[in-house]
C-alpha cells in the first residue's frame, strides 16, 4: 500500500550591526532586502513598540499587525494597553525616545489612516529619528478577508524594513476537514471551503497561488484534481487507479504524482495543463514511490520509497535519475521516516520520523544530513514549510483532535493554527500573496 501523503509541499542569520543611511520623510528609498538602521544586540529580537492608532479599526489594525510580528518570530513586540504607552509627542513636541529605548524599544511604530488606507512610519529609538515612512493603501471593508491581507503585506514589508528578512503573515495555509479543501489566514483567521466535494486529500498550491492541486475520489479511482482559486476544475488526466500526493515544480509548468499498480507505486511526470503523456520516472520493482517535492531550483526531487523494506526519503534528479538514500537505514531497524518537503531556502529537508511509535517532526541538512528533531508532544506528521523556510505547518493531535500547528524551527516554539470541528490535516503553506 502507499504510504500516506503529508498534507502539502509543501534560516535566518544572526542580525548584523550595520547600520544604513536614514531615508527623508516621505520618501521610500530602503534598498530591498537591507534592514533600516536599528541598533540591537547580535542574536537578539530588535524590539518593537506599535503605537495606539487612531480611527474605528484602529485597535484592529494595531492588533494585527503586533500579532504579525510576534508570529514571524524575528522581532520581540513590546505588547502594552494603549493606557500604558507613553505619549509620544505631538506637534513641534519632539518624542522622549530615551524614555522608549527604556521600555525595550529599538524601533517604534507610528500607524495613521488616511483616506485611501495608512501611513506607517518607523521611528529610531535609539537615533532619535525617523528612519522610514511610506503610506499603503487598503482595500474598502475594515476586517474583510481582502482588507486584513493587505495589512498582513505591510506587516510584511515592515518586518523586512526592520530584520531583513520578509514576513509570512500575507500567506494562507490549506487544509483537509471533513473531506473537503479549506484555506485559512497564516494567523487562523478567515477559514473557509474551497472545494464541496468530499473525499479530498493531499491539496498543494501552485508557486504562483492561482490554482491549487489535490486528491479525490472519482469514476475510475483516485484521481488528480487542478482548481483555479475562484475559477474553473479540471481533472489532470491519468490512468484509472490510484493517483495521489501531487505536486507542482517551482516554475508551475511540470506536475508530479504518484500512480499505483499491482507491481508498485511510481511517480509519473506530466506539463500541468495535462496535454502531454505522464512521463514514469521512478520503476517501483514491488515497492512504493510518493510524496515527491521539488528542490527550489526545480532540478531535483525528494519522495518517500520503500526500496529499502522500510518507507525512508530518497534525493533524485527531477527525472528520476540518479537516486539516492537521504535518511540513514540500519538494516534490521523498523524504521519509517517519509512526508518529505523541501525547504524554500533550498537547505534542509522536513519529514515524518517514527520514534517510540509515534510519529514526530524531523529536519536534515541537505549539506552535512544532521538530522534535527522539533517535536515530541503527541503524533506530530505532515510538514510544510513556509515561504521563509524557517516555519512548518504540521498536523498533530496534542490538544486532542489533530489540527494544524506552527512549529519555529529556530526555537521549537509552537502554536495551535486550526479549531476545525471535524478536525484539521494535510496542511500547505502557501508562497506569499497579493491582496486581490
Amino acid at each position: 500500500m502507499p504510504f500516506p501523503r503529508r498534507c502539502a509541499l509543501a534560516l535566518v542569520a544572526l542580525l548584523s550591526l550595520a547600520t544604513v543611511a536614514a531615508p527623508a520623510r516621505g520618501q521610500d528609498t530602503t534598498v530591498a532586502g537591507v534592514r533600516i538602521g536599528l541598533v540591537y544586540a547580535p542574536g537578539t529580537r530588535p524590539g518593537v513598540l506599535v503605537l495606539p492608532v487612531e480611527g474605528t479599526a484602529g485597535d484592529s489594525i494595531r492588533a494585527i499587525l503586533q500579532r504579525d510580528f510576534t508570529y514571524g518570530d524575528r522581532i520581540n513586540v513590546i505588547a502594552l494597553e494603549p493606557s500604558a504607552v507613553p505619549p509620544f509627542g505631538s506637534g513641534s513636541s519632539k518624542p522622549n525616545y530615551p524614555l522608549f529605548t527604556r521600555l525595550g524599544a529599538a524601533a517604534i511604530l507610528q500607524v495613521t489612516p488616511t483616506s485611501f488606507g495608512i501611513q506607517v512610519t518607523v521611528h529610531n529609538a535609539g537615533k532619535g529619528a525617523v528612519e522610514r515612512t511610506k503610506a499603503f493603501p487598503l482595500p474598502m471593508g475594515a476586517l474583510s478577508p481582502a482588507w486584513r491581507l493587505a495589512l498582513h503585506e505591510v506587516a510584511d514589508e515592515i518586518e523586512q524594513w526592520i530584520t531583513g528578512v520578509r514576513g509570512i503573515a500575507a500567506t494562507r495555509i490549506l487544509y483537509v476537514s471533513a473531506g473537503r479543501v479549506w484555506q485559512v489566514d497564516s494567523d487562523g483567521a478567515n477559514a473557509a471551503p474551497l472545494t464541496n466535494e468530499s473525499g479530498a486529500m493531499s491539496p498543494v498550491w501552485h508557486p504562483k497561488a492561482s490554482h491549487i492541486a489535490y486528491m479525490t475520489m472519482g469514476a475510475t479511482g483516485q484521481q488528480v484534481v487542478i482548481r483555479e482559486i475562484g475559477g474553473a476544475t479540471r481533472v489532470l488526466p491519468t490512468r484509472g487507479g490510484l493517483n495521489m500526493t501531487p505536486t507542482f515544480s517551482p516554475d508551475g509548468y511540470t506536475i508530479v504524482y504518484a500512480h499505483g499498480a499491482e507491481a508498485g507505486t511510481d511517480l509519473y511526470a506530466t506539463n500541468a495543463f495535462g496535454n502531454e503523456p505522464a512521463r514514469r520516472i521512478t520503476v517501483g520493482r514491488g515497492s512504493d514511490n510518493t510524496q515527491p517535492t521539488f528542490s527550489p531550483d526545480g532540478r531535483r526531487l525528494a519522495f518517500t520509497s520503500g526500496r529499502s523494506g522500510h518507507p525512508e526519503v530518497y534525493i533524485s534528479d527531477a527525472d528520476g535519475t540518479n537516486a539516492e538514500l537521504l535518511t540513514p537505514y540500519n538494516f534490521g531497524d523498523q524504521s519509517y521516516r517519509a512526508n518529505p518537503d523541501w525547504s524554500p531556502d533550498g537547505r534542509l529537508i522536513a519529514f515524518e520520523a517514527q520514534l517510540a511509535g509515534r510519529m514526530q517532526i524531523m529536519t536534515i541538512g541537505l549539506r552535512d544530513r544532521v538530522i534535527r528533531r522539533h517535536t515530541s508532544e503527541g503524533v506530530n506528521e505532515q510538514p510544510s514549510w513556509a515561504p521563509d523556510a524557517r516555519h512548518l505547518v504540521f498536523t498533530s493531535n496534542r490538544g486532542g483532535t489533530k489540527q494544524l500547528w506552527v512549529l519555529d524551527v529556530e526555537s521549537n516554539s509552537v502554536r495551535q493554527l486550526t479549531h476545525a470541528p471535524g478536525g484539521a490535516r494535510f496542511g500547505a503553506w502557501s508562497p506569499s500573496l497579493r491582496a486581490r
